[in-house]
């Protein structure tokens, strides 16, 4: 048996595990892991570095399936090579509790480096993931961090947006250590990619500053695709593009270049047949020689000598340069150094600042003692507060600084946040609040897989004022809300502001940090509260004299609202607690005896917040909330006109209380 002989059994092999997989669930796409098995081969064998026995080594290179629907091929490649999954994990595919579910997801399956799946996500991760690399080499040496990044994608993700945003910005950029291989195959769901999509992909990726490498009809030559990929490696100043054009289903006799090879089992008669055109066993099912699974461990285990020199380089840099690798440590820990919440800043009470502002004097303050915060905006960074400037611009080929201008590419960044994440940085990202609409598919991404990524959205109610309806927030903190895995902190002043980085740096997972154009004041208490409130969620900032007789509870910019409304009516003797509630879930997170304690049951509650009442009848009896669009005034006067006034909250309070009694 020859070496050649034995891999086009290995490319046969993961045929044969897609093609089974998917028959055995009924359901899948196992067109283009066929097409695609022999680059998955050239990648796991011959060209990327990594140790399946320690799948989390920080420098091996990275592999992302942007065209996640080919679950099964990476899969086959994870079980191959030794990651840890087994037959029964294939033949459990896509089955309640698998590890092996319809799309890949982060570290669900272990190997498995990103969510992916919503199409254009995954190479627009691939760039996050590069800039990441790019970020620590040029910080820490390549002793520290000397690794590339692998992606596949197909039509489907370079029709979408995002993917055009995100390549955009890494041909500016020049991400020459990225090489994605565009699987042309001219099919899409629907039918031929002809019937929607005529672009030259080409052309595109040339005018964003691409390396492209047109390799033409190779997809079953290994040696061509070795060569392809290499070119894109020796590109350095480059992102890379490699466009295959592959045949969806090949061999298939009736399906190969069909729909139906996309999103279909094939049938048991066609996948027979398949088999018998391959020299395999039609009635073998899920079958693997045992060289074949030699060859393919041989591989996994193949990166080991480079990791056991990277650590040794590793340990090297850290007793040469111990300071550094302490910076380089609390990157891959995605943490802070020892201590730095005490640079977190603290106001006094009294004049306004906005939250937008806080946020910046936040991150002035932290930028030097969380050495992983790297992030921008979507051309609104000074807009937003997450203006780092004196920390260094990341620009082409200067990729050393913190701050990162990714243009008006409000969704592009939310995907490239996400990569830079599970990069090994602490990434922000800022945008207007009502265009989290524009990245909500990136965000949806972070907070099922865990990222942890800051998305900051400033500009957070009417109170933005006169650019009026089309820029002011409604219905997004409620949508945000509904939102599975994800915390939104809507600080109701700069003390809290402050903690709400606390709380994200400290936590894990994703965070949406809410802040307001204008300015609110320092309310007294939060100083000395907000520490242990915000991460609670909710917290009486102001306690009531004598018996509890009703509860005012705001967030952001309303909460001032509350306590000049309690102050009001304590002067008629009434009992009036105020609870800020900067974040409902950390709030719903708290056990039933805490909640109670901050908002007791049976006692007459009046929420505040300028925006969609939706939802707080969780917590409120009443709601002063705005169930309609805004308007173009002045932030002050469309406030006051749409009820968010102490007069207002008053004599709802009073209605509250009358009708409770």
């Amino acid at each position: 048996m020859t070496v050649d002989d034995l891999e086009q059994r290995g490319i046969n092999t993961i045929r044969g595990l897609a093609m089974d997989a998917v028959q055995q669930a009924n359901c899948g796409h196992p067109g283009t892991a066929m097409a695609l098995a022999p680059l998955a081969h050239v990648l796991f064998t011959r060209v990327m570095t990594y140790d399946a026995t320690d799948p989390a080594w920080p420098d091996r290179d990275r592999f992302v399936l942007s065209a996640g629907h080919a679950s099964m091929l990476l899969y086959s490649m994870l079980h191959l090579t030794g990651f840890g999954l087994e037959l029964d994990d294939l033949r459990d595919f896509r089955q309640w509790g698998s590890r092996t579910p319809g799309h890949p997801e982060y570290w669900h399956t272990p190997g498995v480096e990103l969510t992916t799946g919503p199409l254009g996500q995954g190479i627009g991760n691939a760039v996050g993931i590069a800039l990441a690399e790019a970020n620590l080499r040029e910080r820490f040496g390549s002793a520290a961090c000397d690794h590339r990044v692998f992606a596949i994608c197909g039509d489907g993700d370079l029709s979408e947006g995002v993917s055009h945003e995100a390549a955009s910005l890494a041909g500016h950029l020049g991400l020459g250590r990225l090489v994605a291989v565009y699987d042309d195959n001219h099919i899409t769901i629907d039918g031929p990619t002809e019937i929607a999509l005529t672009d030259d992909a080409v052309g595109r990726f040339r005018a964003y500053g691409w390396h492209v490498v047109e390799l033409g009809e190779v997809a079953n030559d290994l040696d061509a695709l070795e060569r392809g990929l290499a070119e894109g490696i020796a590109e350095a100043d480059r992102p890379s593009l490699l466009v295959l054009r592959s045949h969806i289903g090949w061999p298939s006799p009736r399906f190969t270049d069909s729909p139906k090879a996309h999103g279909e089992a094939l049938g048991e008669d066609e996948v027979r047949a398949v088999k018998e055109i391959l020299g395999m066993d039609p009635d073998a099912h899920f079958a693997v020689a045992d060289d074949v699974l030699a060859m393919y461990r041989d591989a996994g285990r193949r990166g080991a000598a480079a990791r056991t020199e990277w650590e040794a380089r590793r340990g090297a840099f850290a007793t040469g340069e111990p300071a550094l690798a302490a910076e380089h440590d609390a990157c891959l820990a995605q943490g802070g150094l020892p201590g730095w919440e005490a640079k977190l800043p603290v106001w006094s009470p009294g004049d306004g600042i906005a939250t937008r502002q806080a946020c910046k004097a936040a991150l002035d303050a932290i930028v030097g003692v969380v050495p992983g915060l790297v992030g921008g905006g979507a051309d609104l960074t000074g807009n937003t507060g997450t203006a780092v400037p004196d920390a260094g611009v990341i620009d082409t080929h200067r990729f050393g600084g913190r701050q990162v201008h990714f243009g008006v590419r409000e969704h592009g960044m939310g995907a490239v946040l996400n990569g830079m994440s599970v990069g090994g940085l602490v990434p922000f990202g800022g945008t207007f609040f009502v265009f989290s609409d524009y990245m909500r598919g990136a965000v949806r991404v972070a907070a099922l897989s865990g990222y942890k990524v800051m998305f900051v959205w400033s500009h957070d109610s009417i109170g933005l004022g006169e650019d009026g309806p089309t820029h002011q927030p409604v219905e997004q903190l409620a949508a945000m809300r509904a939102m599975p895995g994800i915390r939104v902190i809507r600080p109701a002043d700069a003390n809290e502001t402050a903690q709400a980085w606390r709380v994200h740096v400290e936590g894990d997972g994703p965070t949406a940090l809410v802040l307001s154009r204008q300015k609110v004041p320092v309310l007294d208490g939060t100083a000395e509260r907000a520490t242990a409130g915000v991460v609670a969620g909710a917290y009486p900032l102001v306690d009531e004299s004598g018996a509890l007789e009703l509860v005012l509870v705001g967030t952001g910019s309303e909460v001032q609202l509350c306590v000049s409304a309690a102050s009001r009516l304590a002067e008629r003797g009434l009992g009036v607690r105020v609870v800020s509630m900067p974040c409902w879930e950390l709030f719903a997170a708290r056990p039933d005896d805490e909640q109670a304690a901050v908002l007791p049951p049976g006692v007459p509650t009046l929420a505040v917040e300028a925006a969609a009442s939706f939802g707080w009848d969780r917590y409120a009896d009443d709601v002063v909330g705005l169930d309609r669009f805004g308007a173009s005034a002045p932030g002050n006067i469309a406030l006051e006109q749409l009820g968010f006034t102490v007069d207002n909250v008053v004599a709802r309070a009073d209605a509250l209380l009358a009708r409770d009694a």
